[in-house]
């Protein structure tokens, strides 16, 4: 149980760069972009190939980046200038990323096993400092002792460095910019500001975050694979929700931190779930599938009762107050 539950965060923590882009493109510009679908696996195809092919890990993670940014661009452009329905530019790109995938990988899958990745590289660096010895001997009384950190503390630092860089970029005036052209594009351009330019950056960033997550994923698990990327939308959109009803989204920094804890969540959730003896890893869509419907459902209820409870205390408070006219006049009239 401990260590399927300290792989979820470690699992949780790289795919919450993934869950930072697509609340990037959803909740800031306010954009159903399911280029995500593609993206992802295109980061991962392209790391993967520079890798086999001798290219340093972490330039070809950063490869991911480029590539993922240029994709969000193209679908940004789709829309903007080709004047195509947002959902349509987004499915368009995804369907096109598929083949483009293929011809990247030029086989439907690329085993990493053998490679030497950030993952080995990090774990590798941590073995050779004895950081994995002095920690687990601080801890050794839990009775959990995990084969390293070099991946739980790597992954968790770069998506917190991710998460900084993406609250200050939202204080800056192209920032604000971005968020003021998801809340109302017309009155944006009405201060002559170029909304089709921002669309396109705000959705090229968006996809560059889920390239760099599939980056890392296919070297986390040790492939890439064409059809890795189904459902990553979904993925994406259930740590963005399920982070916002469990810890808030009252500020953008609190939101973003709020998108992590809520991809970490998720892999608890999934983990846990697989575990229950009438459920296979097949099942893994039809568990996303009902954890988004519960933390769409769930708030609502939340909601709705509270809003039920005050109705029903301002009418208890409003009888009350007319017991006591009443009881005044009668009173008065004594």
């Amino acid at each position: 149980m401990s260590t399927a539950i300290f792989s979820a965060i470690e699992a949780g923590f790289i795919y919450a760069i993934m869950a930072l882009g697509v609340y990037l493109s959803f909740r800031i510009l306010d954009f159903p972009d399911l280029t995500v679908d593609g993206s992802f696996v295109t980061g991962a195809a392209v790391a993967s190939v520079l890798i086999i092919n001798g290219t340093n890990p972490f330039l070809a993670s950063a490869a991911a980046l480029l590539v993922g940014f240029a994709a969000g661009s193209i679908t940004g452009i789709l829309h903007t200038k080709g004047k195509i329905n947002p959902l349509l530019s987004g499915i368009l790109m995804m369907i096109a990323l598929y083949s483009i995938n293929l011809r990247i990988m030029g086989r439907s899958n690329v085993p990493l096993l053998q490679q030497d990745t950030v993952m080995t590289a990090m774990t590798e660096a941590w073995q050779n400092a004895g950081l994995d010895k002095a920690i687990n001997s601080m801890i050794s009384f839990a009775g959990f002792v995990p084969r390293t950190w070099a991946i739980f503390v790597t992954m968790a630092f770069v998506a917190i460095v991710i998460k900084l860089l993406l609250d200050q970029l939202l204080k800056t005036e192209i920032g604000l910019a971005l968020r003021a052209t998801g809340d109302n594009k017309q009155m944006v351009s009405s201060f002559s500001a170029n909304t089709d330019w921002l669309t396109i950056f705000g959705l090229g960033l968006s996809n560059a975050l889920v390239a760099f997550s599939g980056a890392l994923v296919a070297q986390y698990g040790g492939f890439s694979d064409v059809g890795m990327g189904i459902g990553m939308i979904v993925i994406g959109l259930a740590s963005v929700i399920i982070g916002e009803a469990l810890f808030g989204a009252r500020t953008i920094a609190r939101a973003t931190l709020a998108v992590i804890g809520g991809a970490i969540v998720y892999r608890i959730i999934l983990a846990l779930a697989l575990r229950v003896q009438f459920l296979e890893t097949g099942d893994v869509k039809l568990i996303t599938a009902v954890i988004v419907i519960v933390a769409l459902i769930v708030p609502n209820i939340v909601a709705a009762q509270k809003e039920k409870r005050s109705k029903k205390r301002k009418t208890q408070a409003q009888e009350r107050g007319e017991r006591v006219a009443e009881a005044q006049t009668d009173y008065k009239s004594i």
